[in-house]
């Protein structure tokens, strides 16, 4: 069995948690709290076969292949694996405009 691949959170998308934790929980803490867990957990889950994950369409538009995506309806948890490392770099919802959100962020 290969081994596992260490996953790591950039700042950015733990802040993007937190928000999307904060917003919820305004409604509902309990609803918050699940939906942390499954990101959080979902995330954990690139320690295997971090490849499954889709190119993102919109950056493989602009010709750009590294980073790949999880989808958990509606928020993309976004990655790049380099080496035997996952780097979470964002989590966004999917109904903003995820292409200048990642441009922004990614392609400095």
């Amino acid at each position: 069995m290969s081994t596992p691949f260490k996953v790591h959170w950039a700042s950015i998308a733990e802040e993007d948690l937190k928000n999307i934790i904060l917003y919820i929980a305004e409604d509902s803490p309990t609803n918050a709290r699940n939906i942390f867990e499954k990101i959080k957990e979902t995330a954990s889950s690139l320690t295997h076969l971090p490849e499954r994950g889709r190119i993102v369409p919109e950056l493989q538009d602009q010709g750009i292949f590294l980073y790949r995506e999880l989808i958990l309806a509606p928020w993309r948890i976004v990655y790049r694996v380099s080496d035997k490392k996952v780097y979470v770099l964002s989590v966004i919802d999917s109904r903003q405009n995820v292409e200048d959100i990642l441009l922004k962020r990614l392609i400095k």
